[in-house]
């Protein structure tokens, strides 16, 4: 008899299913002369799966978990590719070919060390953290960095050619960032980037491993992907979540938060301290008049359905939706985060919808029309990132 082991498990556990991850290979030329191109870095971004074309330009990513993801290969010298791929069952063959990065100059802007220094700090806490994980993150190779500062516009700028090495010591990853792109818009007060990413497990001790995991589950856990997981899952409950429509209407009496940074900065640079401190306290209004939930709590089903894509969901609602994680408390105050007077001080997160809805995958990660985040995620940095393809214990 083949196979006895297995007719003995779906005997006595017939719930049991057997899960098959997917695997991508293939090879990568050079578009003009068809030469293979050896020792590029290719992998999925924001996650743990990667490696490098051998002399043959050959590469293959293997046991990878089903799901969407963006597959990157770089090499200095050539145009960064980028396929979105899902990942499913069956194998994935590639033939990549990439084309030679045209030779740009790029602007020179002349600044002081000190300069360097303040401008960089201001990367590192709006991308990295300040959390206490992020006291335990390293950057490597900060030089890399292309960093400029419009003080005009209060616009900061960074990006890099080559990877950016972080090491995250207290989850335990080393992480390299492609950043094409990032932005601190000062007067908006938005941050924002774009960059592909992978990780890779620091070495350590069998006793640092084991806090690192610890750390990661702690991460893991009341975090969007868990969150996202849950819901297509139909788990929110026994997970510890709970979900709500939200209602809220504008202060009137507070001005966009634009104009109140200009009238502050114009009246401080004019002495004009009465002036200054009257928009100062409409800056400390809060940003909505009134905010109600809309009862019972809602069902995933009622803002979430399965696309027309297998492993990818539909992420739909009016207004606001807000989110309550019951299995952590959030003691960072933050004004315009409304609570339930009977409401104990939970982990609470608000998503809008920029368009009629947003998708998602089976990993958990958004995918497409990703909301606007505030309360909670919104805090979340580098520090607190975990790969997509991440497994946690099972609880």
């Amino acid at each position: 008899m083949r196979f006895p082991w297995l007719i003995l498990l779906y005997v006595f556990f017939p719930f049991i299913t057997f899960a098959q991850n997917g695997t991508i290979s293939g090879i990568v030329l050079n578009s003009e002369s068809k030469k293979p191109i050896s020792h590029a870095s290719v992998f999925l971004s924001n996650s743990a799966v990667g490696t490098a074309t051998n002399e043959n330009g050959s590469f293959y990513l293997s046991d990878i978990r089903p799901g969407q993801y963006t597959l990157v290969v770089s090499i200095l010298g050539y145009e960064q590719y980028n396929k979105v791929i899902l990942v499913g069952h069956e194998p994935i063959k590639l033939n990549i070919e990439l084309a030679q990065k045209a030779m740009m100059l790029r602007e020179v802007v002349i600044t002081s060390s000190e300069d360097w220094k303040r401008n960089y700090e201001k990367f590192r806490k709006a991308f990295i953290g300040t959390d206490e994980n992020a006291k335990n993150c390293i950057v490597i190779n900060p030089h890399i960095l292309n960093i400029t500062y419009n003080s005009t516009k209060r616009v900061l700028l960074a990006d890099g050619d080559e990877f950016l090495i972080v090491e995250n010591r207290a989850l335990g990853y080393r992480i390299k960032y492609l950043l094409t792109e990032f932005k601190i818009d000062e007067i908006s007060n938005i941050v924002s980037w774009e960059s592909k990413y992978i990780f890779e497990d620091l070495p350590g001790s069998e006793s640092q491993k084991k806090k690192w995991h610890d750390k990661r589950e702690e991460a893991y856990y009341g975090s969007q992907m868990h969150f996202f997981r849950s819901l297509y899952t139909d788990k929110l409950t026994q997970d510890g979540f709970k979900i709500y429509h939200m209602y809220r209407y504008r202060n009137p009496d507070k001005p966009d938060e634009d104009i109140i940074r200009q009238k502050i900065q114009m009246y401080k640079t004019e002495r004009r301290i009465d002036s200054a401190n009257f928009w100062i306290g409409l800056a400390n209004l809060s940003k909505w008049s009134h905010e109600s939930l809309a009862q019972p709590a809602l069902f995933s089903w009622e803002i979430m359905t399965n696309s027309e894509q297998p492993g990818v969901y539909t992420l739909h609602f009016t207004n606001y939706l807000y989110v309550v994680y019951t299995k952590k408390t959030d003691d960072v105050y933050n004004r315009d985060i409304y609570r339930p007077l009977d409401m104990p001080n939970y982990a609470v997160s608000v998503l809008t919808l920029g368009a009629p809805f947003a998708l998602f995958d089976s990993n958990g990660i958004l995918i497409q029309n990703a909301p606007l985040v505030e309360g909670t995620w919104a805090m979340n940095r580098l520090s607190e990132l975990l790969p997509v393809d991440y497994i946690p214990d099972q609880k």
